[in-house]
């Protein structure tokens, strides 16, 4: 039976506008993303390949979708721009230097290109443009219908690694199709229809993978080049990213459906993921260089054992407060005072919480 915590007599406001479904799935999707990048160097054990080829299908779509949910209400206001700096601007230059003095230290080769992302900031580059754009997205008529259009353009292009652009708009469809979702689709997922047609559903794609994952390249699941540059013509590239797209969107749902949506032990640190995502990289690779000795069966399992636990310590409050100056950086002093255009000054709080009808008499 799984644990639960409790819910506090007097939650905060903030508790108790968080979806515990959406903090269960980021926590669940940082272990898969954690144990999927330990194990990336031991994919000469079949297992371990096909294991990573099945969670790389979704494990990052579902963290966008989710992304993409989140953002609906972002505008180009004073205040999400302020969270944009902090939450995403700032810790991605400071990760892609911290990322960079490793292979000073131990290669004596120093390369900071604030342009080109490196290993994992690719995906604080992304989501810092996805959510630039999202006020585009919400005023067309199909947004899904082009933010796919444009992926699959994208493959017949050979974009450069600048702006991290072949995932950029390779992922974009996950992103636009977490800011089309309502409160009511994620409803639906809640149902013990959907959680059994999920549970099938995710156990048929594991099945699938390993019995693909040989003849299927790596590089479709990483998002990271062209058609050309996989070796294959557009027509039969855009085909198969169209089938990726598909089978991405498809486990996300599934996985959602299956994840608990009540508070659990977990649910907490699924508020803190951004942690476990940016801190994991460093002990990645540290354990690569271990690697002969992990390329076997016992290995890769000590592997996803070692990337559960890692995950959630690195999600636990310790940690958030050890490098909260990091990953949540306090730049308050960076910015002027809020300001409303044209030099209007805010309501007061009274005015706030009156009634249009009552500002206007």
């Amino acid at each position: 039976m799984t644990a639960t915590v409790p819910a506090p007599a007097m939650p905060t406001s903030t508790a108790a506008a968080r979806d515990p479904l959406l903090d269960n799935v980021k926590y669940l999707a940082i272990v898969l993303v954690v144990s999927g990048h330990l194990i990336e160097n031991l994919r000469d054990v079949p297992a371990a390949h096909a294991l990573y080829f099945f969670v790389y299908l979704f494990h990052m779509p579902l963290f966008i979708v989710v992304s993409g949910y989140l953002s609906r209400n972002f505008t180009f206001s004073a205040g999400k721009a302020r969270k944009l700096i902090t939450g995403l601007a700032v810790p991605y230059v400071l990760f892609e230097v911290a990322y960079s003095l490793p292979r000073y230290f131990l290669y004596g080769k120093l390369e900071i290109s604030l342009m080109d992302p490196y290993y994992l900031t690719w995906f604080l580059m992304s989501l810092f443009l996805w959510r630039l754009s999202t006020p585009v997205w919400q005023q067309l008529r199909w947004p899904l219908t082009i933010a796919v259009g444009v992926s699959l353009l994208s493959g017949t292009s050979g974009l450069p690694d600048e702006l991290s652009m072949n995932r950029t708009f390779g992922l974009l469809p996950f992103y636009v199709l977490g800011l089309m979702l309502r409160p009511e689709h994620l409803d639906l997922l809640r149902r013990k229809w959907a959680r059994v047609t999920g549970a099938v559903v995710l156990v048929i794609g594991l099945c699938v993978a390993f019995a693909v994952h040989d003849h299927v390249k790596t590089e479709w699941i990483r998002w990271r080049h062209a058609n050309a540059q996989i070796g294959v013509d557009d027509v039969t590239g855009t085909l198969i990213r169209l089938a990726m797209l598909a089978a991405g969107a498809v486990l996300v749902a599934a996985f959602i459906a299956i994840t608990p949506s009540r508070r659990t032990w977990f649910t907490g640190l699924g508020a803190a993921t951004m942690y476990a995502y940016l801190l994991h990289g460093f002990v990645v690779k540290v354990a690569e260089r271990f690697h002969s000795s992990l390329v076997n069966p016992v290995g890769v399992a000590a592997m996803i054992a070692f990337g559960v636990v890692l995950a959630t310590v690195l999600c636990t409050p310790p940690v958030r407060r050890l490098f909260k100056w990091a990953v949540e950086p306090d730049i308050s002093w960076a910015f002027t005072k809020l300001r409303r255009p044209g030099g209007t000054p805010p309501r007061s709080r009274e005015q706030a919480v009156m009634p249009k009808s009552s500002q206007m008499s």
